[in-house]
């Protein structure tokens, strides 16, 4: 994610970085780029960033970038935020994932609607274009409820500017 926030920083941009304290003697070993929070834990870390963001996007990558995209989407299902959430499926790299999903459309797990929540392009142009577009058409399966994110520092999804 350093190049990332670099090429952000680097074209103008704000750069918050989130990072739980325990892991900043172990993550942050050289300079950082814009502004560092630091957070008790990993649930603060997902809800702060997800305060600040406009979407999400998931870069390849392994299982901490898996579990932060299902907890987003599963935050989208519930109706506690209605950004987009996309996969810059560079190479195919989530397809096996995609299917996965689709499957559990097709099994009744997941409802057509829902499937929805995620996109997915094979360029960052084309992605970036695909989520400046969405409109959110899943029905909130809990929207009402608060549940702990107001605890969080999470903002209510009214509350949310998209």
């Amino acid at each position: 994610m350093g190049l990332v926030s670099q090429a952000v920083h680097d074209g103008g941009r704000h750069v918050i970085g989130v990072i739980p304290k325990t892991l900043m003697p172990r993550e942050l070993t050289g300079e950082t780029v814009g502004e560092v929070k630091a957070v008790a834990g990993m649930h603060q870390r997902k809800a702060e960033m997800a305060r600040h963001s406009d979407a999400f996007i998931a870069l390849p990558g392994g299982y901490g970038t898996l579990e932060e995209l299902l907890e987003v989407i599963t935050w989208a299902q519930l109706g506690i935020h209605d950004k987009p959430v996309g996969l810059l499926n560079v190479d195919g790299y989530y397809n096996s994932l995609l299917s996965f999903i689709d499957k559990a459309v097709e099994e009744g797990f997941i409802s057509p609607n829902a499937r929805h929540i995620i996109i997915s392009a094979p360029s960052p142009k084309e992605l970036v274009k695909k989520l400046e577009e969405y409109v959110p058409c899943h029905e909130g399966v809990a929207s009402k409820l608060i549940w702990e994110t107001e605890q969080l520092g999470y903002p209510q999804a009214h509350e949310i500017s998209r």
